[in-house]
This record gives C-alpha cells, structure tokens and sequence, in this order.
C-alpha cells in the first residue's frame, strides 16, 4: 500500500482509541499494534519515510488494514497481546517461550484430589498457577502431604458408594496422612477447610495456615492429648522452615511484580520475580527478539503483559528499573531509588545477567574469544579422551542431508585450534549416488574432499567426525583406504541419538563424560554441521535450484508434484505406490508416466544423470 492508495481511506479509520492489524496481499497478519488514537498512529507509518529498513519493508508489504474500537487504552493493551500470542505476526516483537508450565490442580470431584499437571482441562476443576519450576512444584505438595490430609486414592467417593460401604480405609489413614473420607469418617465440609489451608500454602499465605495448627496445638495440649500437640507442633516447625528457605524481602513489601530487561543488539533478555507476601514465589527469565528496532520501554511493556499474563498475576505493583507505559489503571509502576524494592531489582537484575551467560554457555562452547592456553587446554583434554596420536588442532566434520526423500547433499565444516574456519567450510552436490543412500554418499564426498587435498597439497586435518555411526563411519573409510590414507588421520563416527563415539573396527563404543569439555566441542562440531548443512537446502530453494524428482519426470509438473507430496509425504512414498494409486490421485494419464519413471522395465545405471540441479 502506498502513501496515496493509503491517504484516500485514511478518513475512514476512527479516533478512537483500539488495536490495528496489518495484512500482506495472502491476507496474511505481519502486524499488530495498540494506538491511543488509531487514525494518527495508522497514519505515522505513510507520513514520513523511515529510517529503519525493517519497518519500510513493513509499510511496503501492507495490503489493507483492519482495526477495532476499544474502550481504554487498558482494553487496547491486552488485546494487542493476546492477538501477538495468538498470530505472532512477521514484525513483531517475538518473545520465545514454548514451555508448558505446571500447576496444581484441584480436582473437581467429591472429596477433591491435589495433584501436578501440565493439562490444563476444562472440567470444573480449579488449577492453582502455573509455576516455573516443577521442583517447587514437588517440593509445595510434600509440604501440602505432610501438613494437611488429603486422600491420594483414585476411588469414587460419591456419597452413594460411602453410603453403602463400598470401600475401606487403606495405609495412609492408620499412618495419619488421610481420615478417611472413603469409610465416612471426614465431612465434605472438614475436607473443604482443608483444601482452603492448601490454597493458602500455595498462594504463598502461610500465616493462616501456621496459627490454625497453634490454636489446634493448645487446644490438644489443655486436654492433656500430648501426642497430637506434638504432632501439630512438628507441622508448624515444618512450614517455618519451608519459609526459611525462600528468599525473604520484607513481608511489609506484600505482593509485587518486578521486571528487568538487558539487551543485546536485536535480542532483550527480561527477568520476571513474582513476590507473594514478601517471598519471592517464582522467577521466570525469557528471550525477546525485537523486529523492527522497538525500544526498551516498548520490549519490557510488551514482556510484562505477556507474563503477567501468563503466569496470572493479580499484583498491584510492578517494580521496573525504566519508565514504562502499563494502562491498567489498578496497577502502580515503582522505580525505586532505594531500600528493599531497590534490592528486588537488582536481584532481578543479576538473574537477567546470569541467564544471558548461562544461555551462552549452554547453548555451545564458545572458545572464541579465549586465549591460546584456554583452547589449547580443551583440546588436550579431547586428545586424551580419544586417545589420538597427536594434537587435534585441525578437526573436519561431515553430515548428509537430503529434501523430501531426493536429491542428497552434504556438508564439512573445519574447526582449527578449536575455533570454526567458516572459509574453510565445503558443501557438496552429490553426484555419482542415485536416489538416497547415505553411505553411498558419504563415501563419495569423503572422497572428494581428500583427493582434492592432497592434489592441491593442503594440510589433512588430525581428526575427522563422521555424524550418522557406524555405517557412515564405514563408507568414509572406504575412501580414506581408497586414497591410502589410513594412518595419516584419526577418523572417528557419532551417533546421533546418544552421542556415542565410535572407531573404525570396534565393537563397543565410547561415551565422554556427560558434562566434559571435549563432549561440548564436539557437540559445538557437530551443530555446526548440521546448521551449516540446513543453511545450503535453503539457500538452495531460495534461488530455485532444489528441483524436486517429481519434476523431472516429463508431463509432471510442480502443482501435480507438489500435490502428491502433499498427500504422501515424500517422494520415497511415492515410488512404493500402485499404478492404481497414482492414477486415482492424479489421473491416468499423469499416473501413468510417475508410475513409468519408477518402475522401469529396464534400469540403464550408465545413462543416469546423477547430476544435482
């Protein structure tokens, strides 16, 4: 859309305050926004030339636009994220966070059950959350077991089959933890007083719950029931050192969100703390990718409705290190300048710090950077746990890929002193193999690669990785015999699923430790390759290279191939299926010449162009 395509209905787009969604010409939303008014925030986009290329792309790929009319800049703000969760639209922001999150259920049942779930179901059932640990989710229901009885069993306590004396108690009532519901011994009321001490211990509300078991201590205690004050005194002790173990701020502090954000060029990193009662309760940190240059007021205004919607916040305070615009008109915004609030935020602010770093570090081992001691040290250790000859400073590592069942590639990648040599990096169109063979095909490009080497006199590398076990690992040595190159290099395969190492020849084969540099490099090889790999089929369909068998076959073509990919999958599907198969999905003249093309009468193996497109 064009600034004067757009000036001719921008009269038509109200004042008012709501959200606007953008469309591109498949009808498809790239954009989602909020305005105060929307016709001066719609029109801000053709007024003026932008500076920024993503957001010109934005202007140019705006088909017709879309809006709707809210009451509030409050309404305008949730909606606007709610729509982004829901479409996650090309140019905006992206926040990453595919993790389903645990709550604790209570059962909608007579007599309710208090169990963890990820399914949140829509049964009647009350779930209590989410949490963004599970481990604290265990860790609150041992607490919850111990302290409040509650049945565990499956049974159908209707009060019919109480009535008629269908069950009977079990262990767990002779052992204290149940009082046996199931045999009529507890009310519905009793247990429901009970379920409301549970909603207490997880909503962070302790205090209730510890003066309930003191009026029960003394109340045991002056009718002289020693055993049962003693019972609900270990209780108290229990929750004050649950409580211990959290991080305390100031229970004066009560309930408040606090939010910190760090950026990194197109990436913010934003750390959430939910404080219930002076405790921090959870603690969340999520990764945002910015499309189109957005500030940080804007990413952390964004990533608070997001989370605080996610994980259901109903705190009326949210403590920020920046201004922020936030609309609902309940909830205050607190940048503090001192004191326990102040403390929050620098917590928060050294848990955003952390996960950046710990993300890093995870994510592969990064030995650029280090000094020459630091990569030499891992590579040591790698030569150790290989028991290799000689230093690998030099490593090569090879992968086969292949696009709907046709047409392999491959790819190496170089790694020299540790670091990857991207120049030295090679992909490969395989070209003597037909149809998909991966050991074929590794045998080819080994070969290739290496006799290129030594023809051109360039340095072998001391180790070579083979991803895909032992029958690559088997394939590739046939070329490195073929060459003569058997002791010149340690070649070695990887297993793919468990990480196993294995040796040309070996039975068994070799595990590193789980945690060990040496695994991290070779893992950091390993995903090099296979990114390096998947960057060549895409930079191949991009130009339009990647032509799909199907296409090749005379009379057929892409709408009729790509129709019966849609409907089988993949090309090696295809070639499995009956004339009759063919001809009811695409007819008899078409299914004729697919079905010709795969099962010749005679197969001339010399004739074949393997050649790639």
């Amino acid at each position: 859309m064009t600034a004067a395509e757009f000036s001719k209905l921008s009269h038509t787009i109200p004042l008012q305050p709501g959200i606007y969604k953008y469309f591109d010409e498949n009808s498809e939303i790239i954009y989602v926004g909020k305005a105060k008014s929307l016709r001066k925030r719609v029109s801000s986009y053709f007024a003026k030339n932008h500076d920024n290329y993503k957001t010109r792309k934005l202007v140019e790929n705006i088909h017709h636009i879309e809006f709707t009319i809210v009451n509030s800049e409050q309404d305008a703000f949730l909606l606007e994220n709610a729509l982004i969760k829901q479409f996650q639209p090309k140019y905006n922001i992206n926040l990453k966070d595919d993790k389903t999150y645990p709550y604790m259920v209570i059962r909608h049942e007579h007599f309710p059950r208090v169990f963890l779930t990820r399914n949140v179901i829509r049964d009647g059932s009350e779930y209590l959350g989410p949490f963004t640990s599970v481990g604290r989710v265990r860790e609150l229901l041992e607490v919850i077991r111990y302290n409040i009885p509650l049945r565990t069993c499956n049974l159908l306590l209707s009060p019919n089959n109480i009535q008629k004396g269908k069950f009977k108690v079990c262990l767990e009532y002779h052992l204290g933890n149940c009082k046996g519901p199931c045999e009529g011994l507890q009310t519905e009321d009793d247990y429901r007083e009970n379920l409301s001490q549970v909603k207490n211990i997880l909503k962070g509300n302790l205090s209730p719950v510890v003066n309930m078991f003191k009026e029960q201590m003394q109340e045991y205690a002056q009718n002289m029931k020693f055993e049962q004050a003693e019972i609900m005194r270990k209780k108290i002790d229990s929750l004050d050192a649950y409580q211990s173990k959290s991080t305390i701020v100031n229970t004066r502090v009560g309930n408040v969100d606090v939010f910190t954000i760090l950026s990194e060029g197109d990436t913010a990193y934003v750390n959430y703390l939910r404080v219930l009662n002076g405790t921090i309760s959870d603690t969340k940190t999520v990764t945002v990718e910015k499309q189109l240059e957005e500030s940080d007021e804007e990413v952390l205004a964004y990533a608070i409705g997001y989370l605080r919607d996610t994980f259901k916040s109903l705190a009326t305070e949210i403590i920020v290190p920046i201004e922020v615009e936030y609309p609902e008109s309940s909830v205050n915004i607190t940048i503090p300048k001192g004191g326990d609030k102040k403390k929050l935020l620098e917590l928060s602010e050294k848990n955003v710090n952390y996960f950046k770093e710990e993300l890093h570090r995870k994510k592969i081992l990064h030995l650029e950077g280090k000094s020459d001691l630091e990569r030499k040290k891992v590579l040591y250790q790698l030569q150790a746990d290989l028991e290799l000859p000689v230093l690998p400073e030099h490593i090569e590592c090879f992968d086969n890929s292949n696009f709907q069942g046709s047409y392999p590639v491959s790819a190496c990648v170089v790694f020299k002193d540790g670091v990857a040599s991207k120049k030295d990096y090679r992909h490969f169109n395989v070209k003597t193999v037909v149809g998909i063979n991966d050991f074929a095909s590794m045998k080819e490009v080994v070969y290739r690669r290496y006799s290129r080497l030594l023809a051109e006199q360039e340095p072998l590398p001391q180790l070579v990785i083979i991803d895909g076990g032992k029958g690559q690992l088997g394939a590739a040595m046939e070329s490195i015999r073929a060459l003569d190159l058997i002791g010149s290099m340690t070649v070695v395969g990887l297993a793919k699923n468990e990480e196993e190492i294995f040796y040309p020849g070996d039975k068994d084969s070799l595990k590193l430790p789980y945690g060990s540099e040496s695994l991290k490099l070779i893992r950091r090889v390993r995903d090099e390759v296979h990114r390096f790999g998947i960057t060549f089929h895409r930079q191949k369909r991009s130009k339009g290279t990647f032509k799909n068998e199907l296409e090749s076959i005379k009379g057929i073509g892409e709408n009729t191939a790509t129709q019966l990919l849609k409907m089988f999958r993949s090309v090696n599907k295809i070639k499995g299926l009956t004339l009759e198969e063919l001809v009811n999905e695409i007819g008899l003249a078409k299914g004729n010449l697919v079905y010709s093309h795969f099962h010749p009468t005679t197969v001339d193996t010399d004739n074949s162009d393997p050649t790639v497109s």
